[in-house]
């Protein structure tokens, strides 16, 4: 069985839609949530970025069943690790346990921000697993001073702390970070059906854990029109994590995607109103061993079609296929 989930794409909507969303997936019937945490679109024509975490305590009102996830937050630049840990906590408590905490090493476009500079690989998963232990160390209670290669903390404590911490999922690209998550983390995130990453998770500790991934799709019952939504907002998304992590600037994912066609898309992300298609698009996860998978709907004005689609024909479609 495979766990159906609904995406919150900050950068295709204002705040107040992100949450009017999420509250009409829950009445469809989707399983799980989860939301992006970004300060920047991937490209200038999705056309937003509020923050993540003031919407997620306004869904966490909104709603009463639906679960809640950050897919993902950075806790290393923009964000440091103690306060990942105190706003994660207090979203747990709001939603009376329906988050899960989805962390990541982050990407340039978003971490610039704040002016530090965007070192190499190597630090930023130093930085990482810093970053993951201390939010691990607050979650247990009692105060915390650490003084590391990255990180000072200073006798943090988290005075509002939920009987059962938010779960923690580690997003993962290689060995490195799949052995991370292995050791520190409840959950494993990755954004394509390779199965030799959950294989190495499972190697480091991961067995019998959830493992979550996204797959882009555009619902319309015009194909030719959900292609090209698709290829303006989304065109971004096959360039894979080692050079998306890079690029720090919507036009920067512009340039580099100028080449990609429609037929790329096409070929690449379901478009239309046909199930199967979309069916046939999660079948790699389901066949990879993922036990949730999250769909992102393309296009912030077509949420509302997708999701009373979803209800009628595609979830009904997907439970029977994955059942």
């Amino acid at each position: 069985m495979v766990n159906l989930g609904y995406t919150m794409m900050t950068e295709q909507a204002g705040p107040r839609d992100l949450v009017d969303h999420v509250v009409g997936a829950e009445e469809a019937g989707f399983d799980f949530s989860v939301t992006s945490d970004h300060y920047f679109p991937w490209l200038r024509s999705q056309g937003h970025s509020p923050y993540a975490w003031s919407v997620l305590g306004a869904a966490a009102h909104a709603t009463s069943r639906i679960p809640l996830m950050t897919y993902v937050t950075c806790p290393t630049f923009r964000y440091h690790p103690a306060v990942v840990a105190q706003k994660a906590a207090t979203l747990q408590l709001l939603s009376e346990g329906r988050f899960r905490l989805g962390l990541g090493s982050g990407e340039n476009l978003n971490e610039h921000v704040v002016g530090r500079g965007w070192p190499s690989v190597d630090v930023r998963h130093e930085m990482f697993e810093e970053a993951v232990e201390i939010i691990r160390a607050l979650f247990e209670g009692g105060h915390v001073t650490h003084h590391g290669k990255h990180y000072d903390v200073d006798s943090a404590r988290l005075w509002d702390l939920p009987d059962a911490p938010p779960p923690i999922g580690i997003a993962v690209s290689g060995e490195r970070s799949c052995a991370l998550a292995g050791r520190l983390g409840d959950l494993v995130i990755a954004t394509e059906p390779e199965q030799e990453l959950l294989t190495a998770f499972d190697r480091h500790g991961g067995t019998g854990k959830p493992r979550i991934g996204q797959l882009p799709v555009c619902f319309d019952p015009d194909r030719d029109a959900a292609i090209d939504r698709a290829h303006d907002q989304f065109r971004w998304f096959g360039g894979g994590w080692k050079v998306n992590s890079e690029l720090p600037h919507p036009d920067s994912f512009a340039a580099a995607t100028q080449f990609v066609t429609r037929d790329d898309v096409a070929e690449s992300i379901p478009c239309g109103d046909d199930p199967d298609a979309f069916v046939s698009a999660v079948r790699p996860y389901a066949e990879a061993g993922f036990t949730d998978v999250a769909l992102v709907q393309i296009g912030g004005d077509s949420q509302h079609a997708f999701l009373e689609w979803s209800a009628k024909t595609l979830l009904p479609a997907l439970r029977d296929a994955f059942a």
